[in-house]
């Protein structure tokens, strides 16, 4: 396990999926073998990973990535460090004989995404991406409300992702790392969120067509973590629309120079014809075609309307868990049991597809066709 001293890396990868599964005792597999994660911790900091090991019961760690990658019972690679090392590190992962699953973007660019997606097909070794949104509470409800015919002939898709990202200048410390600010370091938001929004769009509603993509860089002086005031030349805000299969339409703003004032982080609303839903990260709220009130514009009086109450809650009929222990659940069963697994590098290399012509499409200012990848 590769870059888990990070945010993400320790909590979702390590600590809610891997240390959640060893406590477990495992994951089942259809015949009702149990599989075992023996994880070694790498990274460049001995003291750091030696320490994590040591809270949470792993007993391997090292700074030596070559000796790692050269032990041959040791099956996977995973890596959730930074995406401009991302193709490197797998690509040296997959030559080493090693199964390979990661964090996106699976690149900083297309054509590094395709050459590694070809080199795990080529030597036919396991490879997986995280595609953890489609896991989450929120757009399972969703899914399962298309999939019940819920909302007839699905019409349109908005969504609104982000929250204000202090510029730590003035007492409150950035939430986010400096890097995310800096093209040098393979910053920008549309490199980061467009990637999630493809597999999003493509495995929930229709494959994404064409793309229009107007990025900004709100804030352009920010404050480091070691309190020293940098540039900040990447993208930190993204409005884009899709054109999917099957004529949806699709909005998705995402920014970190925005406030909040929706149900959750990001919402995602679903139009269709019978009806409506609107999704958090957990919660779902519906409106259907029965129930849709008839609002009367007048801009002379006030709205006696409550919008908000007029939208009925999805139950939590079933028990949620980690969409990323969910996800590596389903990496270990397809790795040991050939189970089905469709979230391979040519679906991680489609998001940073997407993300090219966002900027690309923000460059020329014009809309782009997204064409069919194939290795």
């Amino acid at each position: 396990m590769h870059g888990i001293t990070g945010r993400m890396g320790l909590n979702q990868h390590l600590v809610r999926s891997i240390v959640a599964i060893r406590q477990q005792g495992g994951v089942v597999l259809p015949n009702g073998d149990r599989v075992m994660p023996d994880p070694i911790l790498v990274g460049r900091n001995a003291e750091k990973i030696a320490a994590l090991g040591k809270q949470y019961g792993i007993e391997r760690t090292t700074t030596d990535l070559n000796a790692a990658l050269a032990n041959k019972n040791d099956t996977l690679f995973f890596d959730a460090a930074t995406t401009q090392m991302r193709a490197e590190l797998l690509t040296r992962a997959i030559e080493a004989g090693k199964d390979v699953y990661c964090e996106k973007p699976i690149a900083d660019d297309l054509s590094k995404a395709l050459a590694v997606a070809k080199l795990a097909k080529k030597n036919k070794i396991k490879n997986g991406v995280v595609q953890d949104k489609l896991s989450l509470p929120g757009l399972r409800k969703i899914a399962m409300l298309n999939e019940s015919g819920f909302f007839g002939k699905i019409l349109s898709v908005r969504g609104e992702f982000g929250y204000w990202v202090f510029e730590g200048d003035w007492g409150q410390p950035a939430q986010r790392p400096s890097w995310n600010y800096r093209l040098k370091d393979g910053g920008g938001i549309i490199l980061d969120m467009l990637c999630h929004w493809r597999y999003v769009l493509d495995n929930l509603f229709g494959n994404v067509k064409a793309v229009s993509c107007l990025g900004a860089t709100h804030i352009p002086k920010r404050v480091d973590e070691n309190g020293k005031t940098y540039t900040a030349d990447a993208d930190d805000a993204a409005y884009a629309t899709f054109e999917l299969e099957g004529g949806v339409i699709a909005q998705l703003n995402s920014s970190w120079a925005v406030r909040v004032r929706r149900d959750d982080l990001v919402t995602f609303q679903v139009d269709g014809t019978h009806g409506s839903a609107v999704a958090g990260l957990t919660r779902c709220y519906t409106q259907h075609r029965v129930n849709t009130p008839r609002p009367v514009w007048n801009p002379d009086v006030p709205q006696t309307m409550n919008f908000l109450n007029q939208w009925e809650e999805v139950p939590d009929n079933v028990t949620y868990e980690n969409g990323f222990k969910l996800q590596w659940e389903d990496f270990i069963r397809h790795m040991f049991a050939g189970t089905p697994w469709k979230y391979d590098l040519l679906e991680g290399a489609k998001g940073v597809q997407l993300a090219e012509l966002g900027l690309e499409s923000w460059k020329k200012r014009r809309w782009l066709d997204v064409p069919a990848l194939k290795i």
